[in-house]
């Protein structure tokens, strides 16, 4: 056992003082026809003492509902609305005044998420993001609600090209010089925080086998030390974020801050979803309520006070996709809890983790996740398996040749002359072979790993023309 190990414990079961710290907030999510009126809903916000709500649109009636409640509301302009936002400042001063200046400030609006993980939107709406949180932040000057209202976009952690480790965080080359920068040069110039989506829930599904689930939970466990800065880290949500914090640092933005618009795990899930069950997502969520009303940054920016908000309010039974997608829920849509965490610090008095480990995330404490492309939170339920472009030529052939052989999979495509030969690269083959691998075997937790030469994400993987199977 590492010798650090006993004082770790001792004071993570230290009583931990109630100071300011973070803030928590929650999306309230609609697609549902079970779900309670606009009106009942903020009363059960301000039952249980939340004071921050995130929406997926600017519906009026929720608006409405929300007006003198105290309640901050972030709304969201959504991703087929952002090429006419881009194209026409006049749409962009309709839209402003329509759903936000004609409500604020009665209606406490703090932000406007322009799009919503726009990067992996399949309607390819990137192009439009720039120009359109640009028109947008002109329509707030016209009413002179600029400095009440700041706008960003939250982005999926599949944004990154690089997130293991931490220290290693790199945005994905293509969006560096074409998005990213010039949007990091929007939050600095308005004073706005770079929203980010981030689903530890993803990242152990897809690397169960490696991953602790104590370490997925904010549970007690020895941590993990990163290899690139030495700083060691108690929970994979802390990791993810100094991942993006890193990215940005690259870039040289070490002065923005970062919102937290979506985190959460499921309740429910289908057999091959792995760790979606109903004690996992009581710890996930109350630990980490607990972590950010009580414990500040993160070990890379220890005074970075994160604002958090939880997916999703409700369970929201017209979901597509795998059963998870329907059970993100704190609430059922009859407002009784799905299981019992308090959300403010008064609450987090009496609070204890009642979860016990399971054994399907393992022990592994000092095996390093192969996370390095990032996970983002699917939009249609699929999920790929693809190479590790860093795992080297030897860890890449050796699992190209076991899923081509034992393993099952159907190579015939990346033959020569077949539709999926070209690019003839050892990590476009790999790629294939591990998908076709990972897909005959159900997506089953585990089943894209290769030694550490492979990882899971949720957006269709590009290799010239060929397209990845998403099922047999």
């Amino acid at each position: 056992m590492d010798l650090l190990t006993p004082l770790i414990f001792l004071i993570l079961l230290s009583p931990i003082p109630l100071s300011d710290a973070g803030s928590i907030g929650v999306n309230y999510g609609r697609i549902s026809d079970e779900l309670p009126s606009a009106f009942k809903v903020v009363q059960l916000l301000k039952s249980q003492g939340i004071n921050r709500v995130k929406i997926f649109d600017a519906d009026p009636s929720v608006l409405k509902a929300l007006s003198g409640s105290g309640i901050k509301v972030t709304v969201d302009l959504p991703n087929e609305l952002l090429f006419s936002a881009a194209k026409r400042a006049s749409f962009a001063v309709s839209w402003v005044k329509r759903n936000v200046a004609a409500y604020h400030p009665s209606t406490q609006i703090e932000s406007i998420a322009v799009g919503n993980e726009v990067f992996v939107d399949t309607h390819n709406t990137t192009s439009f993001l720039i120009p359109a949180m640009r028109n947008i932040h002109k329509a707030l000057m016209s009413f002179n609600i600029h400095s009440d209202i700041k706008i960003s976009s939250p982005l999926a952690l599949s944004a990154l090209q690089n997130s293991y480790p931490s220290s290693s965080g790199s945005f994905r080359p293509e969006l560096v010089d074409s998005v990213i920068k010039p949007m990091l040069d929007f939050l600095r110039e308005t004073g706005s925080r770079l929203m980010i989506n981030v689903y530890p829930f993803f990242a152990y599904e897809g690397n169960s086998d490696v991953i602790p689930l104590d370490y997925a939970l904010l549970r007690e466990n020895p941590g993990m030390v990163d290899s690139g800065n030495g700083l060691r880290y108690f929970n994979l949500f802390d990791a993810q974020i100094d991942a993006v914090f890193a990215a940005m640092s690259a870039l040289k933005y070490d002065d923005i801050e970062i919102i937290v618009t979506e985190t959460g795990w499921p309740s429910k899930g289908d057999e091959n979803e792995v760790g979606a069950t109903l004690a996992n997502a009581a710890s996930y969520n109350g630990n980490l309520i607990r972590r950010i009303l009580t414990r500040g940054g993160t070990p890379l920016r220890p005074k970075a006070d994160l604002t958090v908000y939880l997916f999703a309010l409700f369970n929201e039974n017209k979901k597509l996709g795998p059963t998870s997608e329907r059970n993100y829920g704190l609430f059922f849509p009859d407002e009784k809890k799905v299981y019992d965490i308090p959300f403010t610090q008064e609450g987090l008095k009496h609070y204890r983790d009642g979860g016990h480990t399971p054994v399907t995330g393992g022990d592994q404490t000092t095996t390093k996740p192969p996370m390095s492309g990032g996970v983002s939170k699917s939009l249609n339920g699929h999920t790929w398996c693809v190479a590790n472009g860093d795992a080297g030529e030897e860890r890449l052939q050796g699992g190209l040749d076991y899923a081509c052989g034992e393993g099952g999979a159907d190579c015939s495509s990346i033959q020569p002359g077949a539709n999926c030969y070209s690019p003839d690269t050892l990590e476009a083959h790999a790629s294939f072979a591990f998908n076709s691998y990972y897909q005959k075997k159900g997506r089953a937790g585990g089943s894209c790993y290769f030694g550490g030469a492979a990882y899971v994400v949720s957006q269709p993987p590009k290799y010239g023309r060929c397209e990845f199977p998403t099922g047999y």
